[in-house]
């Protein structure tokens, strides 16, 4: 057996490497029409490397209506430029790469600890190649190791967990739901006064070199409905029930215009406020602990973000699989079923985009029913996931009274004869 242990972090290793060097091949020829006739490594190619120049200056994008993210992004694609004899795809591929292997190490060596499983080094290194080469063109990767590595040191370490937090949260805001399920007491207070430290830390930092850092703000509140959403999978069905809108390319994502449009993205708002009062009332509510409530807690926060919010990109799959994956690491998680749905909503997805997401954009019957797969997954899987972490934080008398009686009943008969036999 311990033979065995020993040789899985080399066979994670080399499925690392080969899963890798497949999604390098997939970006590499992605001008072929089912990879996206070149659209997937555009971002990265001219958007991108366009922002890294007028960063490069000291200053944010001010006034850009596609610069949507907060001050913390800047830094990240500022990155590529300290690789020396590099093109600026090139290096950012080797960045995300590199983020990419931090996340299979640190989920590695937590799945080599005493009660704990090797399920989520195995789901993130077989999981992310589900979305093709589209993560290794955005820099949600680099995000995600950031709230991979949070929550992993939230145990030994709460000061870290904090500190990274709190720096995902300035490049993207939802690694801060990463703290939503931290143990109440001194763990709490020192996580959360570590992340407050150094978000104001690194704002000071960042508003002192740069101008301009919270223009995002700004653009953010102009976003409509993306395409993808879940909003947008019901305009799209209303487009064949007469629906006069259409789609149009705004705000960095194809989002559509019409009437109504504007009253379907208050719902979106109004149901990712809804979300978060359930979430808060779990945390008032709940009673039990165990080492993975807090793993469960931040897949479920964000998962809700995400169904819930007007844009859901194809590269969110990408937070989603590092946040399943941080939960299977606990052997007590109760979020293995939220995992498969995952799973399958990334697999779904990149079906939608590249491959289909012209009919996606037409609103074409293929394209509102893979639509419609893909969120009616994720949301699935956000009710199983809050369910789930509902009934995980209830007091254990109140979880025995859940049981149906007849089903009570065989486990008291059951427990007797065993005792009988003993």
């Amino acid at each position: 057996m311990s033979a065995f242990r020993n040789r899985r972090p080399l066979a994670l290793a080399a499925a690392w490497l080969a899963t890798r060097a497949l999604m390098l091949w997939l970006l590499a020829h992605d001008r072929l029409a089912p990879l996206g006739r070149g659209g997937v490594s555009r971002e990265v190619r001219q958007l991108y490397f366009h922002w890294y120049g007028v960063l490069s200056q000291g200053t944010f994008p001010v006034g850009d209506r596609l610069w949507q993210y907060p001050p913390g992004a800047g830094p990240v694609l500022l990155a590529p430029g300290l690789l020396p004899g590099l093109t600026y795809f090139t290096a950012f591929v080797a960045c995300t790469l590199a983020a990419d292997a931090v996340i299979a190490a640190v989920l590695t060596r937590a799945g080599r600890r005493p009660g704990s499983s090797a399920r989520g080094a195995w789901l993130w290194v077989l999981g992310l190649p589900l979305l093709l080469h589209i993560p290794l063109a955005r820099y949600d990767v680099q995000v995600t190791a950031l709230a991979v590595v949070s929550l992993l040191a939230l145990a030994r370490r709460p000061r870290v967990c904090g500190a990274f937090a709190a720096a995902g949260a300035l490049v993207k805001v939802w690694p801060a739901l990463a703290l939503i399920g931290t143990p109440r007491g001194r763990s709490t207070r020192e996580v959360w006064a570590s992340a407050v430290v150094t978000a104001a830390a690194l704002l000071a930092v960042l508003a002192a070199f740069f101008s301009g850092p919270f223009d995002f703000l700004r653009q953010q509140s102009g976003r409509g409905v993306q395409i993808e959403s879940l909003g947008g999978t019901v305009l799209g069905f209303a487009r064949h029930a007469g629906w006069p809108g259409t789609a149009r390319y705004q705000y960095g994502a194809m989002e559509f215009v019409g009437p109504y449009t504007g009253a379907v993205a208050a719902c979106s708002l109004a149901l990712t406020v809804a979300a978060f009062a359930l979430v808060l009332l779990w945390r008032v509510r709940a009673r039990r602990w165990t080492t993975a409530t807090p793993y469960d807690a931040a897949l479920t926060a964000v998962l809700l973000f995400t169904v819930t919010s007007r844009v859901i990109s194809p590269q969110y799959m990408v937070w989603l699989l590092g946040l399943c994956a941080v939960c299977l690491t606990a052997r007590h998680t109760t979020q293995r079923p939220v995992a498969v749905l995952i799973l399958a909503a990334a697999a779904v997805s990149s079906v939608v985009y590249p491959g289909m997401y012209g009919d996606v954009v037409r609103s074409t019957w293929t394209g509102c029913l893979l639509m419609l797969v893909r969120n009616g997954l994720l949301a699935a899987g956000a009710g199983v996931s809050f369910v789930r972490l509902w009934r995980s934080g209830l007091p254990a008398a109140a979880t025995r009274r859940t049981v149906p009686a007849g089903r009570d009943r065989r486990t008291r008969t059951a427990a007797a004869g065993l005792r009988t036999r003993q």
